[in-house]
């Protein structure tokens, strides 16, 4: 029996994603709490609205209280305790607060670093991100050194599945991989929501600023095995942790090893966090045997009574 939590990054975002929280003792404990600490950063707190949420700090702010609010509820209320924690970009800071590696409030304070410096780190230029499927990887990867220039580069930042990859980069570059994409036999190619180019060189100075900021917080290994978006390994080093919240933001997101190697490690049943559902069809096509389920499609109550049936009839 292992079950692992999922939380999705930047993309998943909708408007009013945290006012259609389930409620919940759990959810308001965390809206609450998060409201607290908003203000306290200067923000407001509806981070959330439609034209809030074009804001990069504001969409994964919300990602980030959105995750936590999920996982709380699933174990404060369902009984639900994670073997495993998994986050995509974003995601891996409401899966190290679940952990117990960081408090929600040094998350907040964290991602409101992050996603400024983000935006600071683009702020000359027009810059974004897009999905490909239906390309190898290794396809995907020549694209960008063929089409990308000094002038608009292009970046291979995340690897998702076996064919599916995303782009960051210059509006420019990122429409030229489009061409260059099709032209190989893509079967699609999407602009995410994103203002940001994220998980590329662009972001070094991004990367460098976190660690120094998550190097003066306490080490509390985590309770759950911590799967890193660097290098698509597990982890129960709360120094390891911190070091890919860090670092990740300058490197690609290693989601496809993070994935198949859930079905080695014996990953059962696995729940993601709402909003999301990508990393759910992402996690049964890499992994069919584990039986994975998105929060935001079944609804949460149900969704974990039916993870409560499937984790008491899995033999350990």
């Amino acid at each position: 029996m292992s079950l692992a939590f999922l939380f999705p990054g930047q993309g998943a975002q909708r408007p009013d994603m945290l006012g259609t929280l389930p409620r919940s003792p759990a959810t308001a404990e965390v809206l609450d709490e998060s409201r607290t600490q908003l203000a306290q950063l200067g923000l407001r707190p509806d981070i959330d609205t439609a034209s809030a949420l074009e804001d990069t700090t504001n969409a994964q702010l919300a990602l980030l209280i959105a995750g936590v609010a999920s996982a709380r509820a699933l174990t404060a209320e369902h009984g639900l305790i994670p073997q495993f924690v998994a986050g995509h970009s974003v995601g891996a800071f409401p899966a190290a607060v679940c952990a117990g590696v960081l408090t929600l409030t040094e998350a907040l304070t964290a991602v409101t670093l992050r996603g400024q410096l983000m935006e600071r780190a683009c702020r000359d230029g027009q810059w974004g991100m897009a999905a490909v499927s239906g390309l190898p990887t290794r396809t995907a990867a020549d694209i960008a050194g063929q089409v990308g220039t000094a002038e608009d580069p292009i970046w291979l930042a995340n690897i998702n599945s076996a064919t599916q990859t995303v782009f960051s980069g210059t509006v420019i570059g990122l429409r030229s991989a489009e061409d260059a994409a099709r032209r190989a036999g893509a079967r699609n190619y999407e602009r995410l929501q994103v203002s940001v180019a994220s998980h590329c060189p662009l972001q070094q100075d991004t990367a460098r600023r976190m660690a120094e900021y998550l190097t003066g917080l306490p080490r509390r290994d985590p309770s759950a095995r911590y799967l890193t978006n660097t290098r698509g390994r597990a982890t129960g080093s709360a120094q390891t942790v911190l070091d890919d919240l860090a670092q990740a933001v300058a490197r690609p997101v290693q989601w496809y090893d993070a994935t198949r190697l859930m079905g080695e490690l014996g990953v059962t049943c696995a729940l993601e966090a709402i909003p999301g559902h990508t990393l759910t069809r992402l996690l049964t096509s890499a992994v069919p045997g584990i039986a994975a389920e998105a929060l935001q499609d079944s609804g949460l109550a149900p969704a974990a009574a039916h993870m409560q049936h499937l984790l008491q009839r899995t033999p350990e």
